[in-house]
């Protein structure tokens, strides 16, 4: 399973801020686990399932686009 960047309107790419929980780190569903910015508004991305984050895709700095997995997840 991936943590993947939300469609938020009509925003084609956004950039990560922080990750707010790391690799090895137990998430629960709807846990907030990444910040990004978009047309300089912040979104906090939520973890889709309850899991433990096995490797992150796409670093703070870094830009994604919509739809694209920032992180993957292994179920519990």
């Amino acid at each position: 399973m991936e943590i993947t960047v939300p469609a938020l309107g009509e925003v084609e790419e956004v950039t990560v801020l922080q990750w707010l929980k790391g690799e090895g780190e137990e998430v629960e569903a709807g846990e907030a686990v990444v910040e990004v910015e978009a047309d300089k508004a912040v979104f906090v991305v939520e973890s889709p399932a309850a899991g433990r984050i096995t490797r992150i895709l796409i670093g703070a700095g870094d830009r994604a686009r919509p739809g694209q997995p920032l992180a993957e997840l292994q179920p519990p």
